[in-house]
């Protein structure tokens, strides 16, 4: 009897995991994932910015494990399981560039990406480099480490700024005082990159 019920219990955990298993396998560094925050400012970005999505970040496979390298508080590495159960009803969606990157190119943006580790989070969405935000991060990375452009940039007043959701937030964020020419990239934009596929979409 005890060792039918462990073996049921042992078919429960495998039916459970196997999608997290499976796309653990299936992810490349340099993969793009996404997901809806449940931060404060999370409807804020959707409203703003027209996107089911609020926040992103790029996986990194390393020591054996899968991370998503991520602009939070601070830009850190955050496990892949964790990641994925932090968001809204664990869903996620990641993203690949068309033409795969080698070795050496995923190397390149590691490296590039890790510069920014440990910088704080930055809640005004300033181009410069003293603070960064999720898209930000994965931008400049490609950018920077292999001069390819994931998405056109854009400036803030381009946004959707009229919701009440909103106007809190850019209150709350700058008074009286916005930057409407501020450059900015937004998760919906890498989100609908033509140069990027699907690969995983849980």
């Amino acid at each position: 009897m005890k060792r039918n019920f462990k073996l049921l219990f042992l078919m429960v955990i495998s039916i459970l995991y196997s999608p997290i298993l499976w796309a653990k396998s299936a992810l490349q560094t340099g993969d793009i994932i996404f997901h809806v925050s449940k931060s404060q400012q999370s409807l804020g970005i959707q409203k703003a910015t027209h996107s089911p999505y609020s926040h992103m970040g790029m996986i990194v496979n390393r020591q054996g494990q899968t991370w998503v390298l991520e602009a939070i508080q601070p830009v850190k590495y955050t496990p892949l399981q964790q990641w994925i159960q932090r968001g809204v009803k664990q869903h996620y969606v990641v993203k690949r560039l068309k033409s795969n990157l080698t070795l050496k190119q995923q190397n390149a943006l590691v490296k590039n990406a890790e510069q920014y580790l440990g910088r704080p989070y930055d809640i005004y969405f300033g181009w410069d480099n003293t603070a960064i935000y999720c898209s930000e991060l994965v931008w400049k990375a490609y950018h920077d480490a292999l001069g390819v452009n994931l998405a056109p940039l854009e400036k803030l007043k381009q946004f959707d700024l009229t919701a009440p959701e909103v106007k809190k937030l850019m209150q709350q964020r700058y008074g009286k005082n916005i930057p409407w020419n501020e450059t900015v990239i937004a998760p919906k934009s890498i989100y609908e990159s033509k140069i990027l596929v699907d690969v995983i979409r849980q």
